[in-house]
This record gives C-alpha cells, structure tokens and sequence, in this order.
C-alpha cells in the first residue's frame, strides 16, 4: 500500500521524485519531502476520488509520514 500511495502522491503533485524513493517513515511535510498545506488539500482530494476516504483537518497525523498515511487509508477506506 505504501508505494501505491506514493505513486500517488508523486502522481499527483507531478515530484520529480520515483515513488520507490519515497522513504515511508520520513516526514512528508517540513524536512520530508517538503509538502506544504496546498498540496495537503491536493493529496486529501486524490485519496478521496480513488479510495472513498475523506481526509480533514483533524487527520492531520495521518499526513506524518507515508506510512502514516497508507495505514490511516487502509482502516478507513470503503472496500
């Protein structure tokens, strides 16, 4: 899940970055891969459109690494 999440991401925020090279405990914001709050809403809708999870502010902890944020889509995703 967490390298289909940063297909994903790198997807979706067009990174010139491979996803394999996505480090799944490293922050995605701040020191990480350096998101900011733009491409937080930009992930959130992604996620919402392919796996049915609403993200909002209060999942914020679900944005603190890769694999945060695969784990927070696999409980709450409609299946």
């Amino acid at each position: 899940m967490e390298i289909e999440m940063a297909g994903l991401i790198v997807d979706t925020l067009k990174l010139e970055v491979a996803p394999t090279e996505i480090d799944p405990s490293a922050p995605l914001f701040g020191e990480g891969l350096g998101l900011d709050s733009i491409d937080l809403l930009e992930i959130a809708l992604a996620v919402s459109r392919k796996y049915g999870v609403d993200l909002r502010s209060g999942d914020r902890a679900a944005f603190g690494s890769l694999h945060a944020l695969a784990a927070h889509i696999d409980r709450h995703r409609v299946r």
